[in-house]
Parts: C-alpha cells; sequence; structure tokens
C-alpha cells in the first residue's frame, strides 16, 4: 500500500474520508464539507445515530455537491483522548471497509484538533494502522472471487503538517510486520526449519551478519534437549543467528532476543488430538517475531547491538521419536527427564539460551515462545505472559507493550514452582503437574539463565495468531512481538 503526504485535495473519483469526535462534533474539513453537501452529513449522522465513537463510520456513496466516489465520516472518540492506538484503529477501519472498495481514497486531517498527540504523529499512525491491517496471506486462492480481491493501494494524507517525517520511523514496521506475518502463516510443509533459514538470509542485504548452526554443530556443542526434539523429524534442524550492530563497534555487549523456532509441532509421541493440529505451523510464531523485529531494526538502521537467535525443530512422531521417560543433557550440562514430549519448546530454548550466553555474554536475554495452552486459558488473546528475574526489564517491556500495543502481562516467578518440575532420577524434568503450567516452564527456562544476566520470557501462544479480524489483522498471522521488541530496543539502547 502506498501512502503520500502533503496532499491539499482529493482525487475525483475516489473516497475521501473526515472526522467527527464524540457527540457527533464534525471536524473542520468535515463542517466545509457538509455545507458543500448541504447538510447532508449532519442529516446522515442523525438518522445513523452516529455519536462519533472510535472508529465508527457513515458512508455517502457518490453524494451531489462533491466529485468523491464516496465521502466516509469516522469517529475519533472523546475530544482529548485520541491518541496513537486510536489512530491505528482508525486507520484499520478504513482498511477493513474499503480494502476491496475503492483504490484510493484521501484523509483530509484539516481541523482536526483537541487530540491527545499532535495532527503529524496522528496522521502517521492512521497510516500505519491502515497498512497493517491491508496486510493478506492470499498466495494459495487461486480461484477467489474478484469482488473480494483487495484494490486498495494508496492513501493520501491531506492537511497533516509533517506528517511524512513521522511515517519515515513507522514505515519500516510494516513490512517488519509482513515478514513475520509471512512466516508464520505458510504452512509446515513451505516452512520448515532450512527454509525458515533462507527466508531470512536476505536480512544480510541490510546488513545483518547470519551465521548458522547445523545438526552436526549442534551436536558438537552438546545441545542434547534442541536435538532430542528434533530426532523424530526427517527435516534437519538449524541454529539461526542473525547479529545486527548499528554502533559502529561500538557496544561492546549484545541485548540478545531467542525465538521458539517449533516450525510445525505434532506433540511428538505425546500426539496432539487431531482436530486442530493444522494449527500447529504457527508455532514458531516466537522465531518469526524475533526474525522480524531484526529486519525491523536494519530497515531503521538502529544504534543498537542486537542478536536474534532462533532454534528451529520440527517435532514429528517417528520410530528414531524422542520417548516420554527419555533423559536428555543440556548444553549447560544439566539433565532433563522428558516427561511429555509436546513440552518441547523449553528443551529448544534452554540450549538456545546457554549457547547465546557463552557465545555472546549478554546483559539482557528476552526469550519469545507460543509455549503453553495454559497462558491461553489465564490471559485468552488480550495479554501475552510475561516473566522476569528484573523488575526493571519488566517495566521496560510492560512500557514498551502498551505503546505498540503488543500487551503484556506479568506472572510471578519463585523457588516454590521449583519443587513441581524436580525429577527423581535427573536434575529436572521437563513438566511438572497442570497447575501453574505457563509458571513452571517459565521456571525451566529461568534455570539456564546465568547469574547476573537480566532475563525475560514472554508466553505469546494466545497472540501470534488470530481466528478473528482485530483492528490491525486479519484474521490468522498478527505478527505479535515485532513492534513490541523494536519499541523496547528503541527504548532501552537508543534513548
Amino acid at each position: 500500500m502506498r501512502i503520500e503526504f502533503g496532499v491539499t485535495s482529493h482525487t475525483p473519483g475516489t473516497g475521501l474520508v473526515v472526522f467527527a469526535a464524540k457527540d457527533a462534533v464534525l471536524s473542520g474539513a468535515a463542517q466545509v464539507l457538509d455545507q458543500a453537501l448541504g447538510g447532508a452529513i449532519t442529516n446522515a449522522m442523525k438518522w445513523a445515530r452516529f455519536e462519533g465513537d472510535v472508529a465508527q463510520i457513515i458512508e455517502l456513496l457518490a453524494p451531489s455537491g462533491t466529485d468523491a466516489s464516496r465521502v466516509l465520516v469516522i469517529g475519533t472518540g472523546k475530544p482529548g483522548h485520541a491518541d496513537a492506538a486510536v489512530f491505528e484503529r482508525i486507520g484499520g477501519a478504513l482498511t477493513a471497509r474499503l480494502l476491496a472498495a475503492e483504490t484510493k481514497i484521501t484523509v483530509d486531517f484539516g481541523g482536526l484538533s483537541d487530540l491527545a498527540i499532535d495532527t503529524p504523529k496522528a496522521a502517521a499512525h492512521l497510516a500505519l494502522g491502515a497498512s497493517l491491517r491491508a496486510w493478506r496471506f492470499d498466495k494459495y486462492r487461486t480461484k477467489l472471487p474478484e469482488k473480494q480481491k483487495p484494490t486498495l493501494a494508496d492513501i493520501a494524507i491531506a492537511n497533516a503538517g509533517s506528517a511524512g517525517q513521522e511515517w519515515v520511523r513507522l514505515e519500516p514496521l510494516v513490512e517488519a510486520v509482513g515478514f513475520a506475518r509471512g512466516l508464520v502463516a505458510e504452512p509446515g510443509n513451505v516452512i520448515y526449519p532450512e527454509s525458515f533459514v533462507e527466508r531470512c538470509r536476505p536480512l544480510a542485504d541490510l546488513g545483518v551478519r547470519i551465521e548458522v548452526l547445523d545438526e552436526n554443530e549442534m551436536r558438537a556443542a552438546g545441545m542434547g534437549a534442541l536435538l532430542g526434539v528434533a530426532q523424530g523429524s526427517a527435516k534437519p534442524p538449524r541454529l539461526l543467528v542473525m547479529e545486527w550492530d548499528g554502533t559502529g563497534g561500538k557496544a561492546k555487549t549484545s541485548t540478545v532476543l531467542v525465538g521458539k523456532g517449533v516450525t510445525f509441532d505434532t506433540g511428538g509421541i505425546s500426539i496432539k488430538p487431531a482436530g486442530g493440529m493444522e494449527d500447529m505451523k504457527w508455532d514458531m510464531g516466537g522465531a518469526g517475531a524475533v526474525a522480524g523485529a531484526m529486519k525491523a531494526l536494519a530497515l531503521r538502521r538502529a544504534k543498537a547491538r542486537v542478536v536474534g537467535i532462533c532454534g528451529l525443530v520440527e517435532n514429528m512422531p517417528d520410530g528414531n521419536a524422542q520417548r516420554p521417560g527419555d533423559v536428555v543433557t543440556t548444553m549447560s550440562g544439566q539433565t532433563v527427564e522428558v516427561i511429555n514430549t509436546d513440552a518441547e519448546g523449553r528443551l529448544v530454548l534452554c540450549d538456545a539460551i546457554t549457547w547465546a550466553q557463552k557465545r555472546f555474554n549478554p546483559e539482557v536475554i528476552v526469550d519469545l515462545a507460543t509455549l503453553t495452552g495454559a497462558i491461553i486459558i489465564s490471559l485468552g488473546h488480550e495479554y501475552a505472559g510475561l516473566f522476569s528475574n528484573s523488575d526493571e526489564l519488566a517495566k521496560q517491556l510492560v512500557s514498551a507493550g502498551i505503546a505498540t500495543g503488543d500487551k503484556l502481562w506479568r506472572f510471578p516467578l519463585g523457588s516454590a514452582y521449583d519443587k513441581m518440575i524436580d525429577s527423581p532420577i535427573a536434575d529436572m524434568k521437563n513438566v511438572g503437574t497442570r497447575d501453574g503450567g505457563s509458571i513452571t516452564a517459565a521456571q525451566f527456562i529461568g534455570r539456564f539463565v546465568n547469574d547476573g544476566v537480566k532475563w525475560a520470557h514472554l508466553d505469546i501462544a494466545g497472540m501470534a495468531w488470530s481466528s478473528k479480524a482485530a483492528a490491525t489483522w486479519e484474521k490468522g498471522a498478527t505478527g505479535y512481538g515485532v513492534r513490541l521488541l523494536d519499541r523496547f530496543i528503541e527504548d532501552t539502547l537508543e534513548a
């Protein structure tokens, strides 16, 4: 989708959008347009019971008095409350309404006042919401009806001052989130460890240093937990390492982002029920988010040193697959009794985190994983779970989540939960009881974090994929985590 700033009028024969606040208070541009239309807007608001709530829309088709194909009035909510998130919702609502109905629209910010942010920022975030909502995954649909095919290709922003300068910062997020969504949306026969790596190799053209460990190299490093998950699959595992240094070598330590990349998860020998198993193609949502975040940092030339690591495996139940009751030795030297082969993500993460610490000696590690169904029971599809050994790091991540809409809710950790994953024959087992399942999973990962390292675990199982459309995404892959990580890096390393 093309975003154009600096226009002063709309293109004849295309859509025109103006604003109204709560209680149907028209913006300056909307008032002028209403007069030109002989009060048609005011009349339509009355009969449609339009109140100006956030993203509420009324539409007039080819009204007399203008050369627009249609006029839309969209609500901004209570005066003084319309912030960046509100305008992203507004942009998303416009795209959802017009994606297959118009080729171009002009959004007129003229005379729009009493906002929580200035007009240029409001316009840029509207463009962001509209662009994110326009992303579709139609590549395998060969018989899509013409009237369902997207046609909206251009959004012109009028009378929004320096919005183009604000857009420079936000535009890379559109491509980065789309990149992550594409990885997550692809089926398991298309995206598997080796092909995931190949999708990420072009990041090198942006200045990201790519390193890949194959199965032999991981075996030599002692990654018995990660390799145990992968041993039942014909698709060999990979450890993908992406390093971005926008400091010119000045930064001596890295912040490390680690993503769970189970490209398809059958559950292994502890096989999942057949119903819904097709959704397990998105069990690499954490790795997708890390890859997307690395692309965002590179596109905007972030002044930070960041390493993204993706542990990539496929969890399958063949004759060589890991069995319940097996004991594996992790790269850290700690041993794990595998009680449930469907609790595989933590086995991937523990070795990836150990390798990251030995290689990069980071001060901060943030891991993301579609780890537990228990987190969905706790939080639904509104928040991802946050677990951390650092109050400071937790606050930074929560703040970044609020700013971007990738919301987080913090859960406890503590030694009392350790007892639930103690094993009678190994150092630990990979699952406890059903009680506190998300917490004990995080507690397991925490055993592999070195003393002094600030660490946070984000359980994004309820957020990486959506069964219904929302403000800034169509149903399917959401790209959750990309904006969160990008903002976290900006706030903590570039401030």
